[in-house]
């Protein structure tokens, strides 16, 4: 079962604002890893993740659209805490999840969209590392290394 602990949750909700945004990766159809830095991730839930994206044209939209699996690294130099996030990404563009992503995000992140033409991303946690250890997992991975 997946249950980011409160430490976790604040650090990507805060991730911003503190100086640490998260990093996303996703696979492009050729397998090429592309990774970028997201602000707007923020926790929405137990185990999920919504990211705003202030472009719907987003090569990320696409990429997961192909292939949903997605990695998020966080990393805090000032405290050394770290962790990294699996899941399945999907686009999704409801309304009601758009509102609750986009009004989740930090302020900084809105005024880059203020319009709100972009849409929203939910991110099912797979796993959480830590250490390269899996700490959180929905499968039966807890414990296991993943070097």
């Amino acid at each position: 079962m997946i249950k980011l602990t409160d430490e976790m949750r604040a650090a990507i909700d805060n991730a911003l604002t503190d100086n640490f945004p998260t990093m996303w990766t996703t696979v492009d159809e050729t397998g090429q890893p592309n990774s970028a830095f997201f602000g707007s991730a923020q926790v929405i839930g137990d185990n999920q993740i919504g990211i705003w994206m202030k472009s719907p044209s987003r090569g990320f939209l696409k990429r997961i659209e192909g292939n949903p699996k997605v990695s998020m690294l966080y990393r805090n130099h000032a405290t050394k805490f770290g962790f990294q996030v699996q899941g399945e990404a999907r686009r999704a563009d409801d309304d009601e999840t758009k509102r609750r992503v986009y009004d989740a995000a930090p302020e900084a992140e809105q005024k880059g969209d203020p319009d709100r033409i972009g849409t929203a991303v939910i991110v099912d946690i797979v796993r959480v590392i830590q250490r390269g250890e899996v700490v959180q997992s929905r499968d039966e991975l807890v414990g296991a290394k993943v070097d």
